[in-house]
């Protein structure tokens, strides 16, 4: 039985281990709630972020095709580019309008 235990494995029992004489056995169902929570926590806003990015490239898009740039095939980028100049171009013609 012991020969099939690999490196890796001797390594997570080495560390189920210390933290078990570390914070002793009735602190663990607390221990690995709070952690439960942080991992939730973190998926929560890793998506978060992701939602956030993709209604600002939405925004983007809906700004150009209103100031009637063509974004197919175009990055990012390349339409925030684009954005800009429009906006440069119009700003000069109010200004010497």
């Amino acid at each position: 039985m012991l020969l099939f235990i690999t490196g890796q494995d001797w390594l997570i029992i080495l560390i189920a281990v210390v933290i078990l004489l570390i914070w002793g056995p009735s602190k663990l169902p607390a221990l690995a709630r709070g952690l439960g929570q942080a991992l939730h926590e973190f998926r929560r806003a890793s998506q978060g972020l992701a939602t956030n990015e993709d209604e600002e490239y939405r925004k983007l898009l809906d700004v150009a095709r209103s100031l009637g740039i063509s974004t197919e095939g175009k990055t990012k980028e390349q339409i925030l580019e684009e954005v800009n100049q429009k906006v440069k171009e119009m700003n000069k013609k109010i200004t010497l309008g």
